[in-house]
């Protein structure tokens, strides 16, 4: 199973940029204990502070991945061409948010990519990305058992 986590603007600043919000540690650090939970996938990673070269990447890989993982940062409350990126690729998407984005001020409370994910993890820091491979893994063996009834 192939999935790419994918991160937006300032997410590559995590462990040092508003820790009260985001926590301590980066998220290099963190993708390495993720992959050591699912030693059976293979998750790549992505962070871009560009929006097209966030396109870019969801088109790339959304035709040959199982699923992407996308936290696209504050481009989640401006961008209605990552959403219509998503709705143009095959695999599942699900929108992550290290923190709960409704507790927050008001302009995080829409999101242009929510209607074209097929979920929405939020709140739960860093664990929000795990929760979204653990619902990918799920949904692959799922189809996986679909396919061999047969």
């Amino acid at each position: 199973m192939n999935i790419i986590i994918i991160n937006g603007p300032n997410l590559n600043l995590l462990g040092k940029r508003e820790p009260e919000i985001y926590g301590h540690q980066s998220f290099e650090d963190y993708l390495e204990v993720l992959k050591q939970q699912y030693p059976n996938v293979n998750i790549s990673y992505y962070q871009s502070n560009i929006e097209g070269e966030l396109i870019n990447i969801i088109q790339e890989t959304g035709f040959i991945s199982d699923g992407i993982v996308l936290n696209a940062g504050a481009y989640t409350h401006t961008s209605v061409a990552l959403g219509d990126a998503i709705r143009s690729i095959k695999c599942p998407v699900i929108e992550v948010h290290i923190s709960n984005t409704h507790k927050r001020e008001e302009f995080r409370h829409k999101s242009f990519i929510t209607a074209a994910c097929l979920g929405t993890i939020l709140g739960f820091g860093m664990d929000s990305y795990r929760l979204a491979v653990d619902a990918l893994v799920h949904l692959k063996e799922e189809a996986d058992n679909d396919d061999s009834k047969e």
